[in-house]
């Protein structure tokens, strides 16, 4: 079943209001994971598991929020930055994301900022779009 990048957005927001127990106000395009919305490493478990079954799609949970395997690597991250090879690393796990301002100040402290609503809706359009 195609569904509209509108319709995706509504089933993202409803898949956060039930994990992260959060006002529907604050469920906007633009808001962060974390930082707008309260999310803890725990709930992106339960937010990838809640995505699985609202669209029925596979979510490898690394594809979606590749941090951990990033930050642990010392050739992607050096004095709490990213490098070079590790932006080239993070642009490829995560062609869903708009990196543009990461990309200007890559530090590692940021990277929670990334996981964004925007971003989910973008990688599941994706991932319905490929089926």
């Amino acid at each position: 079943m195609a569904m509209s990048r509108d319709e995706i957005l509504q089933h993202v927001q409803e898949v956060l209001l039930d994990a992260l127990g959060v006002d529907d106000n604050e469920v906007t395009i633009e808001a962060t994971l974390m930082g707008d919305l309260g999310a803890e490493s725990i709930d992106f478990l339960d937010i990838v598991f809640r995505l699985e079954k609202a669209f029925a799609i596979k979510v490898p949970r690394e594809e979606l929020f590749p941090a951990e395997s990033l930050m642990n690597n010392p050739e992607f991250v050096k004095n709490g930055k990213f490098t070079e090879t590790g932006l080239t690393e993070l642009r490829e796990k995560v062609p869903h994301t708009d990196l543009s301002a990461f990309e200007k100040d890559p530090d590692i402290n940021k990277l929670g900022d990334l996981f964004t609503v925007a971003a989910i809706v973008n990688y599941v359009e994706s991932k319905l779009n490929a089926t």
